[in-house]
C-alpha cells in the first residue's frame, strides 16, 4: 500500500487470522502481536538476496549494547531507561512492517503517521505505559534518544560487516549511516566497525 491516508493499523489488524483481542486489563494480546516482530523481516537485506534478521533480533542485541555504554558516555545518560527505549523503537513495525528509505512508494513523513497510529493503537488497545518512550525516541532530543539512534545505525553496521563476511556480497551502500552517528563515544565504536569490513568488499 502506497502514501494512502486510509491506511489505518486496522487495516491489517483485518487481515491477520487471529486478532489481539482489545481493551483487557491482560497483556497476553500485545505478547502475541510481538510475535510479529520476530518473524518479520528486515528488508534492506533482502534486496542482496540475504533473507536473514528479524525486527527483533535488531532490537535484541542493540538493548544489549547499551548496556555495555562506554563508560565515558553511561555516567551521562540513564542506561535502563536507554534499554527500554532500544526495546520499544521499532515496535510499530509488527504493524507497519519494516519500511526502508529506499521505498519510494511510502513518504518518510507518511511512514512516521503509520508508526504513530500503531502506538496509538497499542497504547490505547492493548497496552498503555510505552508511548511517551516511543515518543522521545522519534523526537530524538534527549542524550538518551541519541544514544539510542547511534546504537540503532551501529548495530546495522555490525549486521553489514557479519553478512559481507558469510554471504561474500558488497554491502557498501550501508556504509554511510557511520557518518550519522552523532556521540563521540559511538563515532569511535563505528569507525572499529568499518575498519572490520573485509578487504574484498571494495572490489565486490
Amino acid at each position: 500500500m502506497g502514501s494512502d491516508e486510509a491506511w489505518t493499523p486496522h487495516t491489517v489488524l483485518s487481515s491477520l487470522p487471529h486478532q489481539p483481542e482489545e481493551n483487557t486489563t491482560s497483556p497476553i494480546p500485545f505478547f502475541h502481536l510481538l510475535e510479529r516482530l520476530k518473524t518479520t523481516k528486515r528488508e534492506g537485506w533482502r534486496r542482496f538476496g540475504i533473507n536473514g534478521e528479524s525486527i527483533s533480533d535488531h532490537m535484541y542485541r542493540m538493548s544489549v549494547m547499551t548496556m555495555l555504554a562506554p563508560p565515558e558516555l553511561a555516567a551521562r545518560i540513564n542506561v535502563p531507561h536507554c534499554t527500554k527505549m532500544a526495546l520499544i523503537h521499532d515496535m510499530a513495525e509488527s504493524l507497519v512492517g519494516d519500511i526502508t528509505p529506499v521505498d519510494t512508494n511510502v513518504t518518510k513523513a507518511e511512514k512516521a503517521r503509520r508508526e504513530a497510529a500503531v502506538m496509538d493503537y497499542i497504547t490505547t488497545s492493548l497496552l498503555g505505559n510505552i508511548k511517551d518512550v516511543f515518543q522521545e525516541y522519534e523526537d530524538n532530543v534527549t542524550l538518551e534518544a541519541q544514544f539510542v539512534h547511534d546504537i540503532d545505525k551501529m548495530e546495522l553496521l555490525l549486521q553489514m560487516v557479519e553478512y559481507e563476511r558469510s554471504h561474500k556480497v558488497d554491502l557498501s551502500e550501508f556504509e554511510r549511516v557511520a557518518s550519522r552517528v552523532q556521540l563521540p563515544e559511538i563515532q569511535a565504536w563505528a569507525a572499529q566497525v568499518v575498519k572490520e569490513r573485509p578487504t574484498y568488499a571494495a572490489n565486490a
